[in-house]
């Protein structure tokens, strides 16, 4: 890969760069080191990595049945390369989008090498997002994206069940939330955020590569939860839409498969 620009972050100090990826013709974004979004520059529909593919299709199925001519609500945390409220904007065009994002100058650093599609409607509130959803009950939204890092692991207090009681109070009583988890083998990270969603968000389903969810092993894995028992219907349109070889479980039969 080669180093396309680079900045240290205001907040934290830590060094952020875009890379260029030969193999995939896209940019990687990394933050001290550790690769964070993918990015394809003017194909914001082109998604790279696995586990966002399988965000999208749940994001698809969430987003579908909208009243005709309302723009879908959606609220992602954090920012990344901006790849999702990108595909967002590109399948919902005028969609309400809100970033929370604890970098405040990452996304002027993203959009200054990758602008945001045309008409993008994207509003930014910096900070913890254990404190910034507080200022977001006007929303309510109708997707909620939670893909939070520090590193290779979800900061502890952004798994919590006080934190998800928090976000209930975004999402929409329909609203469908989606968390991105990057799991050891065993899963400990995915039994924890589904322990502490499913008291606010009781219905949920874990979505990912059959190694991950069927067998326990290391990987990303996509869980997809609302107040709405919608999302325990989207199981077969959840697995064909790949990718291939995928499994999707119920996050209450979800120890019995993956342990």
């Amino acid at each position: 890969m080669t180093t396309l620009t680079t900045t240290f972050l205001a907040r934290s100090g830590e060094l952020a760069a875009l890379e260029t990826d030969e193999l995939s013709g896209g940019l990687v974004l990394r933050i001290r080191g550790h690769a964070q979004s993918h990015v394809h520059p003017g194909e914001p529909e082109r998604l790279h990595y696995d586990y966002m593919r399988r965000m999208a299709a749940a994001a698809e199925l969430a987003l579908s049945g909208l009243a005709p001519g309302r723009p879908a609500r959606a609220v992602h945390l954090g920012a990344g390369a901006l790849t999702f409220p990108r595909w967002v904007q590109a399948r919902h065009p005028g969609a309400d989008q809100t970033v929370l994002e604890l970098e405040p100058d990452l996304v002027d650093f993203v959009t200054a090498a990758v602008p945001l599609p045309s008409g993008t409607r994207l509003e930014l509130i910096p900070g913890d997002a254990a404190e910034t959803t507080a200022r977001l009950a006007r929303l309510p939204a109708d997707l909620v994206v939670a893909d939070m890092y520090r590193g290779t692991a979800t900061p502890p207090h952004l798994m919590t069940p006080e934190f998800y009681a928090g976000l209930g109070r975004v999402a929409a009583d329909t609203g469908v939330l989606l968390v991105n988890v990057a799991d050891d083998d065993g899963l400990p990270a995915t039994f924890a955020h589904v322990a502490a969603l499913v008291p606010t968000f009781p219905h949920a389903v874990i979505v990912g590569p059959s190694s991950v969810v069927e067998k326990g092993r290391e990987g990303n894995a996509v869980i997809v939860a609302s107040r709405s028992p919608r999302v325990e219907e989207w199981a077969g349109e959840l697995l064909a839409a790949g990718p291939h070889p995928g499994a999707v479980v119920s996050a209450s039969s979800f120890g019995s498969t993956a342990r």
